[in-house]
């Protein structure tokens, strides 16, 4: 079986070897290539014959910053799957991460078991949010008006996969959860997508959380 390429993009050199030390230590993990800022990231993307699997990617860089690296990358590799690292404080980026279409967001201070746990969730083609940055979101947006929503109403049963989706669960896991079908969470997951407007479960999740839907 193949190892998982992974790229490692962010400024600090003393992180960057501690993090990919822990990587190489995990079954079915290898680095692809590492880089300390935006710009070489995508030199190395556009100079290598193959594509990392994940790419996990600081926000806060100099000379390009992890919001201009992700949205130039996108463009020339739509398929490429990104993973934002962050510190608190940096929440007002997630937003315009998740519009230019990264995967998952962790926080720096992260166990290796959830940054594991986040590059095979977005390798397998998932959306992942660190729990604890999703209860910092959701802390920031309470004390702001709710938008109006011009979609249709969210039944209760879509709300209740709705919290369960933004809690990191797939869909064979709802299924189990709620004691109902993988085609019928399948159903409302994507009656769910259609009504908010979201292209995909990281699109959902920021949307849950602006509009006050879901308690994490």
């Amino acid at each position: 079986m193949e190892k998982t390429q992974i790229a490692l993009v962010d400024d600090h050199l003393l992180f960057r070897t501690g993090l990919r030390t822990l990587l190489e230590t995990q079954p079915g993990l290898a680095i692809w290539n590492e880089a300390g800022d935006g710009a070489e990231f995508l030199r190395q993307l556009s100079e290598s014959t193959t594509l990392p699997d994940v790419v996990l990617l600081d926000i806060d860089m100099p000379c390009m910053n992890g919001i201009e690296a992700a949205g130039r990358a996108l463009t020339s590799y739509p398929d490429l799957r990104i993973v934002t690292l962050s510190m608190f404080g940096e929440e007002d980026y997630y937003f315009k991460m998740v519009s230019i279409g990264v995967k998952g967001f962790l926080l720096k201070n992260s166990d290796i078991r959830d940054v594991v746990a986040a590059i095979e969730t977005v390798r397998d083609g998932g959306s992942y949010f660190s729990q604890e940055l999703l209860r910092t979101l959701v802390d920031n947006l309470k004390s702001t008006p709710q938008p109006d929503m011009d979609e249709e109403t969210l039944s209760d049963r879509e709300l209740e996969i709705l919290l369960l989706i933004c809690k990191g669960l797939s869909n064979n896991e709802i299924a189990e959860r709620l004691y109902i079908s993988k085609r019928t969470v399948d159903k409302h997951r994507a009656n769910i997508l259609a009504k908010t407007g979201s292209k995909n479960t990281a699109n959902l999740v920021v949307y849950a959380i602006k509009h006050h839907l879901v308690e994490i």
